[in-house]
């Protein structure tokens, strides 16, 4: 049986596999949390709370897989870094 905690919720993967609907209507309130084996493994989130959470970035893999990324000219300048020996004494 779920368990409702104030905004968050927890559910186990069994409930979570048979009832995605639920889970994602209790998103919409707070996190869910699922666990396996009583522990908790997964956080849920609304799509706003997880923008909320992160400052609204995306990944640079995000980033990059925007459609019309291939036709943008990027071309940065090559780094020039020299590394100096270790000194030991």
């Amino acid at each position: 049986m779920a368990k409702k905690a104030g905004p968050s919720t927890t559910i186990s993967s069994r409930e979570f596999n048979q009832d995605t609907g639920r889970a994602k209507k209790a998103a919409q309130v707070g996190p869910v949390f699922i666990t396996d084996r009583g522990r908790p493994a997964h956080v849920l989130l609304s799509i706003e709370e997880y923008k909320r959470l992160t400052g609204g970035r995306g990944s640079i893999v995000d980033l990059l897989a925007y459609p019309g990324v291939a036709e943008i000219d990027f071309d940065p300048p090559r780094s020039h870094i020299v590394g100096k020996p270790a000194d030991f004494s």
